[in-house]
């Protein structure tokens, strides 16, 4: 078959998409994207590996099916196949045998002799050829019965979605278009999962917010370092990317605590072309034990979204944590947002920026959290303060706010931003246009007072709020109601009482004209009485 052209993300993630549509149906999008993204990353494996294969010896071919060709007679010679091997796992880190590929199962389906063990066979090969790729495909069960009652069934589906991405060449896609696409994909499984989102997604408006905020004035920093602590799909760090000049060269860090979400991010990394040497992610409980602790443990930018208002050891023994002693304090056992603040803000670069994801709460509430606020404070960390507007995100409806920290201000005043009225609906779903976020950005590096939209204080205005950040403290939106003009409403509620009236007439007429039975006598003489105020 033909390999289908592909002019771009939107053609692209329609074959993407209708590939997901097969297993909509038989399980929810949590569980049906790890199968879709899953055979969508062991293809564009498949597919970089032959093409690999046929330029490395230097052959022509024109699609797929013919660098499976010449990787299989390749394999033939015996000579040669130590030597490819070799150099398929020096240059990539994994092998596929030929009858592993992408392109060879799609054979074995064509001819009638898929088989689900070959495919199954081909994800081990992947995981044990390199500790990067180590569990990648575990969250696909391809004896799950939610697949099919027979293993015929099962085979079928596995199949099905695997022939429509047949034909699509995802080594020689552009890694823009891929990306694009396979991001549009995550958002996607992200609006159908509800509540469940929050584990694995952050839209990409507030993506974009945070990551030009935390980038300004470093777009042309060669080796910028990027740490996510609660990274989900890795999407709120890839943005890093398309604001920097030097994109090659930027160097992610992340943790995930939810080992599918952590396999999520690691096949988004590759998928966006970046190179193995230029990413560190890691499965864990970030706020259990810290990292990283090996070079480099403070980075140019911290991007947090973490889980709002999660509950926490908040052990004592992490009052002499490093992350958590300077403030006497621990995040109550309910509420860790401040202990997820507070590991990123450790993490970052004396001359870096940390922008973070949180509910109001962390603003007004007291207690530990209000203590630890006013130290934050007095030490001139927070910079400013950023109001979003509800139904942002697909797991919660509630407003949230963006903190943006830095170590090394030079005063301690804070800047507020009222965005919450700025957005456009987008179905169920409240958006930040461009337009929305270039009108928040101007205004955070311009640092001036907006009638009712932003607002420098001075820290002596802050302490006189009890070192309370609550927005409406300090930019007032309250609008003042015009006028009533009670000779215009009381000619409007005189011209309503006539329609009343005349209404009245007119159903009263229309009465009079119908049928008098014995069944609707009685019901007519009722509806009269009621009009003419019997």
């Amino acid at each position: 078959m033909a390999e289908k052209k592909v002019t771009g993300t939107k053609d692209l993630f329609q074959v993407l998409w209708n590939s997901a549509n097969i297993l909509r149906s038989k399980m929810d999008a949590n569980e049906y994207k790890n199968y879709t993204l899953g055979l969508i990353f062991y293809k564009f494996l498949s597919d970089n590996q032959l093409v690999h294969v046929a330029n490395l010896l230097e052959e022509p071919y024109t699609n797929l099916s013919e660098a499976q060709k010449i990787y299989e007679e390749a394999y033939n010679d015996v000579d040669l196949r130590e030597e490819l091997y070799e150099n398929l796992q020096y240059d990539y880190s994994y092998t596929i045998a030929p009858e592993l590929t992408f392109q060879s199962l799609l054979n074995d389906i064509h001819k009638g002799q898929f088989q689900r063990e070959k495919l199954m066979q081909g994800f081990r090969d992947v995981e044990t050829s390199d500790e990067t790729f180590f569990g990648l495909f575990s969250d696909i069960d391809l004896d799950s019965n939610r697949l099919g009652t027979t293993q015929q069934k099962k085979s079928d589906t596995i199949a099905s979605v695997m022939k429509e991405l047949d034909g699509l060449n995802l080594a020689e896609t552009s890694s823009d278009v891929l990306g694009d696409a396979y991001e549009y994909l995550i958002s996607q499984f992200a609006s159908e999962s509800g509540k469940k989102a929050g584990e694995f997604y952050t839209p990409q408006s507030v993506s974009q917010l945070i990551t030009r905020i935390s980038m300004l004035g470093k777009e042309n920093v060669a080796g910028f370092t990027v740490y996510d602590p609660t990274m989900g799909s890795g999407s709120l760090l890839l943005n890093a990317q398309t604001y920097s000049n030097e994109p090659t060269k930027i160097r992610y860090f992340g943790q995930e605590l939810n080992t599918s979400t952590y396999n999520l991010a690691r096949m988004n990394m590759m998928l966006h072309q970046v190179p193995v040497t230029n990413f560190k992610l890691r499965n864990a409980d970030t706020l259990d034990q810290d990292w990283p602790t090996d070079e480099p443990t403070n980075f140019d930018a911290v991007l947090m979204n973490p889980p709002y208002s999660a509950k926490w050891s908040a052990a004592k023994g992490f009052l002499d944590d490093p992350r958590f002693s300077p403030y006497g304090v621990l995040a109550p056992k309910s509420k860790a947002d401040f202990a997820f603040l507070l590991h990123g803000f450790y993490h970052l670069k004396n001359d870096g920026v940390m922008g973070i994801v949180l509910p109001h709460g962390i603003l007004f509430r007291g207690g530990a959290e209000g203590k630890i606020r006013q130290i934050l404070l007095e030490s001139g960390y927070i910079d400013t303060v950023i109001g979003l507007p509800a139904n942002l995100f697909y797991s919660t409806s509630i407003p949230t706010t963006v903190v943006i920290l830095k170590k090394n201000k030079p005063d301690k005043t804070v800047f507020f931003i009222d965005a919450s009225n700025d957005f456009e609906k987008v179905k169920t779903q409240n958006n930040l246009t461009d337009a929305h976020i270039d009108k928040i950005i101007e205004a955070y590096i311009n640092k001036k007072d907006i009638d009712k939209y932003a607002h420098l204080a001075d820290f002596d205005e802050i302490k006189e709020n009890d070192f309370n950040l609550n927005i409406p403290r300090y930019i007032d939106t309250y609008e003042e109601e015009e006028p009533i003009n009670i000779v215009q409403v009381s000619k409007e509620i005189q011209e309503i009482d006539k329609q009343i009236a005349d209404a009245e007439k007119e159903l009263l007429a229309m009465l009079d004209q119908l049928q008098v039975t014995d069944e609707t006598k009685s019901i007519i003489e009722a509806t009269k009485a009621v009009f003419r105020h019997d």
